[in-house]
């Protein structure tokens, strides 16, 4: 599309505001709103400009001129803003150069879809992600010096069987791990994802189906897979979407991945094809009817596990939900079928859409980055010829420990310091780079140490009387 072209479709749809909409390096989306009056061919051709010093890790308050160059496709409708509001999706660039700045999480991701055409080893890869997430009725958290606590509240708890608005209750409640699939009126939000997906439509994006998830006041709504950069888009998408229509139904959505404990946490499997001219390429006549090149890919996955759950599962709350008994995986193994491992192969109707499902990554992610990353660990898995070895068919939380299994990081410290030994499958075709990868590294860390330097409140109920 030609900026003539959107300044006239812009004109037709009389839109009002105009947000240019970009990613930081930790999946947060921000943007900038400017009056229809403002905006003419010049600006969508050129970019604004903004300021890059108050993200974090982006750049020095002595170096803070940033560029947004928006992507005249991505345009659409913002059903969460003023009437005619309207979204452009941008990249961001160094103004010094002229080039795709290497922190931006859009530009690596749009390096690591060109880095898969130039290996020849495929030309497109699909990613489907099903990110699940919570909705409360109320939501209260504090982190003073003195003062530590959250306080969460829902209709659907086992312990607030079906109280309404009105105080009162229904007896209709949801048992921890007991909400799957379920229905009104025990699945008290089926209304509220009803409007999530007709916003999500009118925003563009394709959707499937939704439904109650495992855990209480838990839902996941499915959304038509794309190819990686458009998929990642898409996400960001989702996120808003899911957050602002919640707002808007007097709920709190969240994606964090262990909200609650005792009960199931929010991944996001992330089902994933290499096609190559108008042809998948993982369907075959090994395990699982996986073709070589299928295995290969999975190898990389589950050689460089460790380090991908930087990205894949980028919090400390991430590692309260990859524990056994909780739908989440703990070792990296493969297998047909089996949700207690990384890697499932899901059965499939037809053979074009033979796939793999990793099942490690949750919504926190910035999916830029975990796609990316995945892609290239695949990529090596193919390159280097990495077999993954022998499927595991037992349901994996009956391992016994000392097993020979490799596992997923324990924490995200663990994930950092695997990040940091193994990264070379990332910077392959200078798709990631060591100052991007340093930069999150040193963020996360910072992170990781100061959530462990607090008070935690159950240390109070072991060790207050000791």
């Amino acid at each position: 599309m030609k900026a003539s072209d959107l300044i006239k479709i812009i004109t037709q749809e009389q839109s009002s505001y105009l947000t240019f909409r970009f990613t930081d390096m930790y999946g947060k989306w921000y943007g900038i709103a400017y009056h229809i009056s403002a905006v003419d061919q010049k600006t969508l051709e050129q970019g604004i400009m903004f300021d890059g010093s108050s993200l974090p890790s982006w750049r020095d308050i002595n170096n803070s001129d940033m560029l947004l160059k928006p992507d005249l496709t991505s345009y659409c409708f913002d059903p969460f803003g003023n009437e005619g509001s309207h979204v452009l999706i941008c990249d961001v660039y160094d103004p010094s150069t002229g080039k795709p700045y290497n922190r931006d999480p859009r530009s690596i991701a749009q390096k690591a879809e060109a880095y898969l055409k130039k290996s020849g080893l495929a030309d497109t890869s699909y990613f489907g992600p099903e990110a699940e997430f919570f909705l409360f009725d109320e939501v209260r958290f504090g982190a003073e010096h003195n003062t530590l606590y959250y306080s969460v509240e829902d209709q659907e708890m086992p312990n607030k069987p079906g109280q309404n608005e009105l105080g009162t209750t229904t007896g209709h409640s949801i048992d921890l791990k007991k909400g799957y699939t379920a229905m009104l009126p025990q699945d008290a939000t089926q209304h509220v994802r009803e409007d999530m997906m007709k916003y999500l439509i009118e925003m563009g994006v394709e959707v499937e189906k939704h439904h109650h998830e495992v855990a209480t006041c838990q839902s996941e709504i499915g959304i038509k897979y794309a190819t990686l950069t458009s998929m990642a888009d898409k996400m960001q998408k989702y996120k808003y979407a899911v957050l602002n229509t919640a707002d808007m139904h007097g709920k709190s959505a969240t994606f964090m991945p262990k909200p609650l404990m005792s009960d199931n946490g929010s991944g996001m499997h992330v089902h994933q094809s290499l096609w190559k001219n108008g042809k998948p390429l993982f369907p075959g006549k090994s395990y699982a009817g996986l073709s070589e090149t299928a295995l290969y890919y999975i190898g990389g996955i589950l050689k460089h596990g460790r380090a991908l759950n930087a990205f894949t599962n980028p919090t400390t709350n991430s590692y309260k939900r990859l524990v056994s008994g909780f739908e989440a995986p703990v070792y990296l193994a493969y297998s047909a079928c089996n949700r207690s491992v990384a890697c499932r192969i899901p059965s499939v109707p037809d053979e074009n859409a033979r796939r793999l499902e990793a099942r490690f990554p949750d919504p926190t992610a910035n999916a830029y980055l975990a796609f990316s990353a995945m892609l290239m660990a695949g990529l090596d898995g193919i390159k280097n010829k990495m077999h993954p070895g022998d499927a595991l068919e037992e349901n994996a939380y009956d391992l016994k420990e000392g097993n020979a299994v490799p596992r997923v990081a324990e924490s995200l410290e663990s994930a950092i310091d695997a990040l940091s030994k193994d990264r070379a499958f990332l910077t392959e075709g200078g798709v990631f780079d060591d100052d991007m990868l340093e930069a999150y590294i040193k963020h996360k860390k910072n992170e990781a140490e100061s959530i462990r330097d607090t008070v935690h409140p159950i240390e109070y109920k072991y060790y207050y009387s000791s």
